[in-house]
């Protein structure tokens, strides 16, 4: 056992004892590659998805010094054909890419060299009779100890794009680091004689020179596509329902939170780290670095590329925006569009990406108060000012002050819309929710609920343990907001309500778009207590 070189079963174990959620389904992915040409996976996701916990799992399993059936016996892994087969079978090569970058400091300059070395003084301690002081090639070293008559190796490597992220201006080490990938995974007599399998973990995807993959014999599963491997990106629903139940939370607390990321084979994935956090702490709050997370979001959403502020300013305003992500060339300085800078924040975990509509969107409360923070200051002003300012709108709701209201909702719908939007029906709706933002932290915020007779624009129905009035919202276009009242008694929407109890604001708001021919960006409101 090494510090690289079979690390053992000791963190996977400290993870079996803590609060634990069986993802051993993904080793019984990679048994099922070992044996087949290219058994190499990268998969990428944000900070705190559990990238460290699968691959501390997967050195645990493969690794040949030790006897770790105790720890998978219980588990889903163990119930496949291949579990015994490849159970504590090989010579596992583990690394994480950051301890290297620590060691070498800010210069980046022979951190490829002391990685290699590391690795190799690691093989030449438990392979002496293979390794002499002279090797200085990691691929021939692990040629030499395989053709030597021993085990075949399994690579996890954790942060693999470390080097991409840490030094993104110095692109001969990212060069001379791809270099190094490729003497080891593009390396046909070292893919079919040495490696059993690899597995890679970062942010990103492998990165993209023009349109092709630097390291091309990897299958890819990322947060923009993670395929058949969707169910490990998180915790799934019912992984947090069951935590839910046995630690006594509250799951739809915890949903409104965690919640929000979804791809075709599972349509709702939670961030594990903060879900984990919840029931640790028992309390469901915001778990994200915040400075950390405020600066990173506010640098990217600050790059200055048409039609971005308009996409963040519609996604505040719980909207979805389409975007391109085939531009992106998996990095973190090669921004040609909006839809580049987009694209990043999805694999950054910022934003959660539907695959079938090519549309992005902020996911859940927790990623949404990051947002919030970060448009604070310069051209975010007045964005910033009309989230500070959601509260006295609110209250000026509740104490039914019609022309305050209308006027509020004027400003927000001028300064959060362009003047290609403005006069687009769903900017109303965009301004709507960024005007009455904090209203999340009180109420759950319904858009088209159905009444049977039709869908109220908007049901703001009181969280527990609030004294706030339930609000049903109506909007109407060149009409007025008595009709928008008539419409919510005539529909009979506060029936949507059923089982609530309390009072209930009936809110009508009309824009005059276009009266006699002019432009006049006219609101009104009419407010009605039940």
């Amino acid at each position: 056992m090494g510090k690289y070189l079979n690390p053992g079963n000791d963190r996977f174990e400290e993870i079996r004892r803590d609060i634990y959620v069986d993802k051993s389904g993904l080793i019984t992915y990679m048994n099922g590659l070992i044996g087949k040409p290219k058994p190499l996976v990268c998969f990428s996701r944000p900070r705190r998805f559990g990238k460290t916990f699968a691959a501390d799992m997967l050195c645990a399993y493969y690794d040949k010094s030790c006897d770790s059936r105790f720890l998978f016996e219980d588990l889903k892994v163990a119930d496949s054909d291949s579990f015994l087969t490849y159970l504590n079978q090989y010579n596992v090569l583990s690394f994480d890419v950051t301890g290297f970058i620590t060691k070498s400091g800010e210069c980046g300059t022979n951190i490829l060299m002391k990685m290699q070395n590391a690795l190799l003084e690691d093989l030449r301690q438990a392979f002496p009779d293979c390794l002499g002081m002279e090797e200085d090639s990691l691929a021939d070293a692990l040629y030499k100890i395989v053709t030597g008559g021993n085990a075949k190796f399994v690579f996890v490597i954790d942060e693999w794009d470390a080097l991409f992220r840490e030094f993104k201006d110095d692109t001969d080490l990212q060069r001379d680091y791809i270099l190094f990938l490729r003497s080891l995974f593009k390396n046909k007599d070292i893919t079919t004689k040495v490696i059993a399998a690899a597995y890679m973990t970062g942010i990103l995807p492998v990165k993209k020179y023009g349109t092709e993959s630097a390291v091309s014999d990897f299958k890819e599963f990322t947060m923009e596509s993670p395929a058949k491997l969707a169910e490990y990106v998180g915790f799934t629903e019912s992984e947090v329902r069951a935590l839910c139940k046995e630690y006594h939370m509250d799951f739809s607390e915890m949903r409104t939170w965690y919640d929000g990321y979804s791809f075709s084979k599972i349509r709702h994935v939670y961030s594990p780290n903060f879900v984990m956090n919840a029931i640790q702490n028992e309390e469901i709050r915001n778990y994200w670095t915040k400075t950390e997370s405020f600066e990173g979001l506010k640098k990217y959403i600050g790059i200055n590329l048409d039609g971005l502020k308009d996409a963040v300013i519609w996604m505040l305003g719980e909207q979805r925006v389409a975007v391109d992500t085939g531009t992106f060339q998996n990095d973190i300085t090669s921004f040609n569009n909006k839809d580049d800078v987009l694209t990043l924040l999805i694999h950054l975990g910022y934003l959660a990406y539907n695959q079938s509509e090519g549309k992005v969107y902020i996911p859940n409360r927790e990623v949404a108060e990051i947002f919030r923070s970060s448009v604070k200051g310069g051209k975010w002003e007045p964005v910033a000012r009309t989230i500070d300012q959601a509260d006295r709108l609110l209250d000026a709701t509740i104490r039914g002050e019609c022309e305050t209201v209308a006027d509020s909702l004027e400003l927000v719908h001028e300064e959060c819309s362009s003047a290609l939007t403005y006069h687009d029906e769903n900017s109303l709706v965009c301004a709507i929710y960024i005007a009455y933002y904090t209203a999340k932290n009180y109420y759950t915020i319904i858009r088209e609920l159905p009444t049977g007779k039709g869908f109220a624009d908007y049901s703001f129905i009181p969280l527990p343990d609030t004294d706030r009035p339930a609000m049903i919202i109506e909007l109407k276009y060149d009409k007025d907001a008595d009709t928008a009242i008539k419409q919510i008694h005539d529909n009979r929407y506060a029936g949507a309500l059923k089982g609530y109890s309390g009072n209930l604001l009936l809110v009508g708001i009309n824009y005059d778009k276009d009266a006699k021919g002019k432009r006049r960006k006219k609101h009104s409101c009419v407010i009605e207590r039940m």
